[in-house]
């Protein structure tokens, strides 16, 4: 079986196109079932970010486009338009792929802390849903291990420039005076409260996060003196925002071009900074059309974070030796398991031919047969029964000329005699007298 990793992320494909390809928390499930059901796949997990889309699968020899129409299937794309922006890794290189991204060097910002809670939230589903077996519990596994130990012996994490900090950091290009400047937050996850800490510690006057549940909004708002809303109050709150920073798993836009007009009217036109993380997006791209809104999605914190790509690329060199020690030791150990497996796979076989010899010889003794002859004819009925399968494959080895196959068997069937037995003392000469020498 083959381990693969196939998809798409911020290098490859725009925005538009990594909406279309992104799995919501309601869909996970069901895309997991989907997934490990097709024939070809034993194992399979689902990564979705609003930077990438990514499946990891134990599959066979064809698995990479039977995962790519699977994924165009359940979308609704066409495969044609998604290979062209998709990549897939296999084996050792879909190893070093997870490792690469758990660490945050596939990251759009060098070494962001967030991508390993999204990775383990990303396995915690899989296994729920029971698409891990051995291969793939066994990597996450390892590559947690491994993501822990980057974290530890390199800078890679510290002072961390999130996605988060980069949207904060363009507003402030924009704001000179935050405190004179009023934010409404959209969603509730782990980036909108890093976009609040960053604001809160930039000194913004007022602080609105706005939720699908108050209480989730409360959680952040309350400890950083702001207040909270529910997304039905969005349309007043807009009024009042100078800055709008969105990041929900909405499947549809929650800003509309009709709704920002109209709070645009309101605010006598007073211009508008807006930043979407979400992807599929939250904010409709129209509304980046109208005159007084300045409307940037993902994409466009390019530059803030490619400064911070620069501070950080000795620590990103230091944790690509990590990752590649760490690829070593997966493949050996993988290496390790499936030679394992062939083991018990050939003793299982030589077994099974013991006991039918066995039970043969055991049965001519129960009819009274000379022991002698019995144990004389299970010695040759093993013996022949155990070589046949080797003797026919030297053959076939032979004939097609498969000098490695046959190179290998005198070190497999052929080893070398013990110690003991190169030291027995000659048997003696007899002369003719049958008298000892």
């Amino acid at each position: 079986m083959t381990l693969l990793a196939l998809g798409i992320n911020h290098r490859t494909a725009t925005v538009a196109v990594r909406e279309q390809v992104a799995f919501t928390p309601a869909q996970l499930d069901c895309a997991l079932e989907e997934l490990c059901s097709l024939p070809q796949i034993s194992e399979a997990a689902v990564l979705s970010t609003c930077n990438r889309t990514e499946l990891y699968c134990v599959t066979d020899a064809a698995g990479e486009q039977i995962v790519l129409n699977w994924l165009g299937r359940f979308h609704n794309l066409r495969v044609d338009d998604l290979a062209r922006c998709a990549y897939h890794y296999l084996d050792n290189d879909a190893a070093r792929h997870l490792m690469r991204v758990a660490v945050g060097l596939d990251s759009m910002v060098l070494g962001e802390p967030q991508i390993l809670g999204q990775l383990k939230d990303a396995y915690q589903q899989a296994r729920q849903a029971r698409g891990l077996g051995g291969e793939l519990e066994r990597l996450f596994q390892h590559t947690f291990a491994i993501a822990k130990q980057v974290r530890t012996e390199t800078g890679i994490g510290k002072n961390p420039v999130s996605v988060a900090y980069a949207a904060v950091s363009m507003a402030s290009r924009i704001f000179d005076d935050f405190s004179r400047s009023r934010a409404l937050l959209i969603g509730a996850g782990e980036t909108i409260e890093l976009v609040a800490r960053h604001l809160h510690e930039a000194g913004v006057r007022k602080l609105t996060v706005a939720n699908r549940t108050r209480a989730r909004a409360e959680n952040i708002s309350v400890a950083l003196g702001g207040e909270a809303i529910t997304l039905t109050e969005i349309p007043e709150a807009l009024a009042e925002a100078d800055i709008v920073i969105s990041s929900t798993a909405s499947p549809l836009p929650i800003v509309g071009k009709g709704m920002m007009e109209r709070a645009l009217k309101k605010r006598r036109h007073r211009p508008v900074f807006m930043v979407d993380i979400a992807v599929p997006r939250d904010i409709e791209p129209e509304v980046g059309e109208l005159a007084d809104v300045f409307l940037y999605t993902v994409d466009d914190l390019q530059e803030v974070i490619e400064e911070n790509r620069r501070h950080r690329q000795v620590a990103a060199d230091q944790a690509e030796s990590l990752i590649e020690h760490g690829v070593s030791h997966w493949q050996h150990e993988r290496r390790i398991r499936n030679g394992g497996e062939l083991i018990r796979e050939y003793r299982r076989h030589g077994e099974a031919l013991r006991d039918l010899s066995r039970e043969q010889a055991l049965e001519r003794l129960a009819r009274g047969e000379d022991p002698a002859a019995v144990v004389e004819r299970l010695a040759h009925q093993l013996a022949n029964r155990l070589m046949h399968q080797p003797t026919q494959a030297i053959r076939d080895a032979s004939s097609k000329e498969e000098h490695a196959l046959l190179e290998a068997v005198p070190r497999l069937l052929m080893p070398p005699k013990p110690a003991f037995e190169t030291h027995l003392p000659a048997t003696p000469r007899r002369h003719k007298d049958n008298t000892p020498a």
